[in-house]
C-alpha cells in the first residue's frame, strides 16, 4: 500500500546552518581596518582619476601640423603645449587651464600633473599597464615620468622595459642612475650637455634666512665631487681629532664645528692676487673676521636677539658663542634709532649706518626685501644738493634701486624715520615697517 512516503535515500537531508560568534575586535582593530579599507579606496579613486585624465587629454589633443595651431605669443588664441616627452601629443592650452581650476591646482601646477600622465600613457606603457592594475602607486608613477620627459624616445623605452617590472620597490636612486643610463647611452651629446649646466648650478645656502631661536642653520650646496670629496676629508679629519683630544659630542656635531673652524681659519688669511700672465703678487686682501650682532637687555635676561638675522636667540646659545677660542667681545652703547647726529661729510660713519640698519631692516624700494646690511645707504636728498649725511636723510638702497633712483625715473621722500613716499612711474606707495602699500595707480601730475 503506497503511504504517500518517499524512501528514505530520496529525501533531502536537513541543511544545519552553523553560526559563528563574531570575533569581538577591538577598537583599534576596527580603526585600522577601517583604515585598510579607505586606503583601498583612495587608490582605485586615484587609479581612476589619471585614467579619465588620460582619456581627457586624448579629447583634447592638437595636431602639431595643424594650420591653426597657435604660439604662446598670440593672445586669444590656443596652444598646443608640448607636455610630455618627445612622442606625447600636444594638448590644448585653454583645455588645460580649465582642467586646472577644476582640480584646484595653479597652472604650472595643472600642466606638470597633466605632463605626468600622458608621459606614463604614451611613453611608459608598461609602467602605465602596472599602474593601471594597482601594482604601482599612483605616485610613484607620477614621479617615474618626471625624470624621463626629457629623454628620447629609445631612451624613455629602455628605462620601461628596465624598470616597469620593478618600479613599485625602486628606490628614488636607483630610478635616477637608471635614467642617466639611459640618456648616456642614447643621447650622449645631451648628457655631455647636462653636465655642464649642473657645473654652473653649482651653489651653497648657508641657511641664515631661516635662522630661529635655536640658533641654528641649515647648510645645503651642490659641488663638484673632487671639492666635496676634499671637504670630507678635511671634516672628518678635524672631527676625528677632536674627538681624540677629549671632545665628548656626538660625531654629527663634532663634524659640524669643524665646518666652522675651517670657516674662520680662512678668515684670518689674507688673500693674495697674483698677476695671471707673470705670476706676481699684486695685491693683498687681509683677512677679516666674522661680527655677530647680539642685542642682550641689562635687566631682561630671558631672550636676545641676533642681529645678524634679525631672530629672537637664546641667552644660553649666546654665552656658548661667547665662550668660543679666540673669540674677541665689542660692547658698544644702545642706539638711538631716532637720533639726530649729523655729519659734515659724504661718508656716512658706522655709527650711523648702524643706526639706519637698525632702523630699516631691508631696501626701502616698495616690495624690496633686500637686507639693509647688505644695502647701499642713499641720500634721499643729495649730499651735493644740501642733504645732511644724518639718519633722517639716509636710506637703504639695494644697488639695483640705489641706481634706479640716481637716474631720476623715480623719486621718494622720507614721512618719518623709517617710513617713505615713493612717486614711480606706475603710481606712488607708502612703504613703512609693516610692507608697501600702493597709494594711486598712476603718479599725481604734480
Amino acid at each position: 500500500m503506497d503511504l504517500g512516503t518517499a524512501p528514505l535515500f530520496d529525501l533531502t537531508a536537513p541543511v544545519v546552518t552553523q553560526v559563528v560568534e563574531p570575533a569581538v575586535r577591538t577598537r583599534s582593530q576596527a580603526l585600522l581596518a577601517s583604515i585598510k579599507q579607505r586606503r583601498t579606496v583612495i587608490a582605485e579613486q586615484e587609479i581612476a582619476t589619471v585614467r579619465e585624465i588620460a582619456e581627457w587629454a586624448a579629447e583634447h589633443t592638437v595636431a602639431e601640423d595643424a594650420a591653426d595651431v597657435a604660439t604662446l605669443t598670440e593672445r586669444g588664441l590656443d596652444t598646443g603645449l608640448p607636455l610630455a616627452g618627445p612622442g606625447a601629443p600636444l594638448i590644448s592650452d585653454f583645455a588645460v587651464m580649465e582642467l586646472s581650476a577644476l582640480l584646484g591646482r595653479s597652472l604650472d601646477s595643472g600642466r606638470n600633473y597633466v605632463g605626468q600622465v600622458l608621459e606614463l600613457a604614451h611613453r611608459l606603457p608598461k609602467t602605465w599597464t602596472r599602474l593601471l592594475d594597482g601594482q604601482v602607486p599612483v605616485w610613484k608613477a607620477l614621479r617615474i615620468a618626471d625624470a624621463t620627459r626629457l629623454l628620447p624616445a629609445d631612451a624613455v623605452g629602455f628605462v620601461d622595459a628596465h624598470l616597469a617590472p620593478f618600479a613599485h620597490g625602486a628606490t628614488w636612486a636607483q630610478v635616477d642612475r637608471l635614467v642617466e643610463e639611459a640618456l648616456v647611452r642614447y643621447d650622449p651629446n645631451a648628457a655631455e650637455e647636462r653636465r655642464r649646466e649642473a657645473r654652473d648650478h653649482r651653489h651653497v645656502h648657508t641657511g641664515l634666512d631661516r635662522v630661529g631661536y635655536n640658533g641654528t642653520a641649515d647648510l645645503s650646496g651642490t659641488l663638484d665631487a673632487a671639492d666635496a670629496l676634499d671637504l670630507e676629508h678635511a671634516i672628518a679629519r678635524r672631527a676625528k681629532l677632536a674627538g681624540q683630544l677629549g671632545d665628548t659630542d656626538p660625531l654629527e656635531v663634532r663634524r659640524a664645528k669643524a665646518l666652522g673652524e675651517i670657516a674662520r681659519e680662512d678668515l684670518v688669511l689674507d688673500l693674495e692676487v697674483a698677476d695671471p700672465d707673470t705670476g706676481e703678487i699684486t695685491r693683498t686682501i687681509p683677512g677679516r673676521k666674522t661680527e655677530l650682532t647680539l642685542h642682550l637687555s641689562a635687566t631682561d635676561q630671558t631672550v636676545g636677539r641676533f642681529g645678524n638675522t634679525r631672530t629672537p636667540i637664546s641667552v644660553e646659545q649666546v654665552k656658548e658663542w661667547l665662550n668660543t677660542p679666540h673669540t674677541r667681545v665689542v660692547v658698544r652703547p644702545v642706539v638711538d634709532l631716532a637720533g639726530h647726529q649729523p655729519v659734515d661729510s659724504y661718508e656716512i660713519p658706522d655709527r650711523i649706518r648702524r643706526q639706519v640698519t637698525g632702523r630699516d631692516h631691508h631696501c626701502g624700494f616698495p616690495y624690496c626685501t633686500k637686507p639693509a646690511e647688505t644695502c647701499d645707504l642713499d641720500h634721499i636728498t643729495p649730499h651735493a644738493g644740501g642733504g645732511p649725511t644724518c639718519a633722517c636723510n639716509l636710506s637703504p638702497a639695494c644697488r639695483g634701486h640705489h641706481r634706479y633712483k640716481t637716474s631720476g625715473r623715480t623719486s621718494y621722500r622720507m614721512l618719518t624715520p623709517g617710513t617713505y613716499h615713493w612717486t614711480l612711474p606706475t603710481g606712488t606707495y607708502l612703504v613703512d615697517p609693516t610692507g608697501t602699500h600702493q597709494l594711486t595707480a598712476t603718479p599725481p601730475d604734480d
